[in-house]
């Protein structure tokens, strides 16, 4: 089991246990489907990969439970959002 999980650091960020499941699932099915991990890191495991991407910020659920992701900051006055739920 990936210990990140059993923090409730992670749990608090995305703002509760079914938001991170929700957040979790879809991601997996973005990246299932083809999209790129938005971190470098060194693992096989899509699972790792997409935890990584909440722990660095890459990734949240909007209002309406929709997967968003932030650009590099700093660019553009603050982060733009992109709506990845046609992926």
């Amino acid at each position: 089991m990936i210990d990140a999980l059993k923090e409730e650091g992670i749990v608090n960020k995305v703002g509760g246990r079914f938001k991170l499941s929700t957040l979790i699932q879809k991601r997996l099915a973005a990246i299932n489907a083809g999209a790129r991990p938005l971190v470098d890191f060194k693992s096989k495991d899509k699972m790792e990969i997409v935890v990584q991407e909440i722990l660095q910020d890459k990734i949240y659920l909007d209002s309406g439970n929709q997967v968003k992701t932030y650009t590099q900051r700093g660019e553009g006055g603050g982060p733009p959002e992109l709506d990845l739920s046609s992926l």
